[in-house]
């Protein structure tokens, strides 16, 4: 039997590179002064994803919601396998919090009435675990959060072993159902070296937009948009035109998106400072080693 999953990923700001700038007055993540990446374990969703795909046949479709620059983690699961990517993009979505994201995402989901939804534990830049719960809930399907490995998969039914903090279970759900799943699962495979060239220059409309507005500043608002159909035909034609969506095309409810749908409230805004005190430099040499360990011991540090 084949199954058709749909994975839910997020670009993420690399919180491994933190700096002063990373919040706005407002209390949202500052994007802009943060590099982007793939959420770390979106990677080992989609992999679990093709692994079932490999293993019994049926189709992997990426989904994630975003500005145009989320682009690049669609184009990260074509090159890692993926038979479908979509952007789902509308400046009504901006702000929305987990409750409006998982809104918009139930409603984008339910377009490719798949077998099985994916979802990464939790993202880095929010560690709240509530998106894939929320859409579950949303689309009506049973939940199992925290799978480190799949047990089984036959006639209608997955087995699972999840973790529960101090051990696991096997739990066990009819179809469809949809999986978190932790860092611990599986090891995401590499980008493949031709799928990467094939998918290498793959645009969304969004993308292409603002190509035409960087390249071509002087030209009339009906001659940017004569080029961009242009080349979104051109790239269509050859199976490179990322699939887009607005809240409009999936029908989406637009009191229940973006700032106005999402109950979340930024109270208070601290930034914390650290300063530095008082520090020796010591030469990395025997002299200086000995040196420092001879503080240490005076200052009763160690000994």
């Amino acid at each position: 039997m084949k199954y058709n999953c749909v994975v839910c990923v997020k670009q993420v700001p690399d919180t491994k590179r933190i700096t002063g700038d990373a919040m706005t007055e407002e209390g949202t993540v500052n994007r802009g002064a943060l590099p982007a990446v793939f959420n770390p374990e979106d990677l080992n969703a989609l992999e679990q994803a093709l692994w079932i795909r490999d293993e019994y046949g049926g189709t992997v479709t990426v989904l994630t919601m975003g500005p145009p620059t989320a682009c690049e983690v669609l184009r990260e699961g074509l090159y890692r396998g993926a038979d479908q990517v979509v952007l789902i993009t509308d400046r009504a979505a901006a702000a929305s919090d987990t409750l409006a994201t998982s809104y918009i995402l139930s409603c984008a989901v339910t377009k490719f009435s798949p077998d099985i939804v994916l979802c990464g534990r939790q993202a880095i830049d929010g560690d709240t675990a509530q998106v894939g719960p929320q859409l579950a809930q949303k689309l009506t399907f049973p939940v199992i959060s925290y799978l480190e490995e799949l047990v089984g998969l036959d006639d209608g039914k997955i087995t699972v072993r999840r973790n529960i903090g101090n051990g696991w279970e096997v739990v066990s759900s009819k179809l469809p159902v949809l999986l978190t799943v932790t860092g611990s699962a599986n090891i995401p495979r590499p980008p493949g070296a031709r799928r990467m060239m094939k998918y290498k220059k793959a645009r969304s409309a969004a993308e292409l937009t603002g190509q035409v507005a960087d390249e071509m500043p002087d030209a009339s608002q009906q001659e940017k948009a004569t080029e961009v159909k242009k080349r979104c035909e051109a790239l269509k034609g050859r199976g490179l035109l990322l699939e887009q969506w607005s809240l409009d095309d999936i029908e989406a409810d637009l009191a229940w998106c973006g700032r106005d749908g999402s109950p979340t409230k930024v109270h208070r805004v601290q930034s914390i400072v650290l300063a530095g005190g008082e520090y020796r430099e010591f030469p990395p040499t025997d002299e200086g080693i000995a040196e420092l360990v001879g503080d240490l011991i005076e200052d009763h540090t160690i000994g």
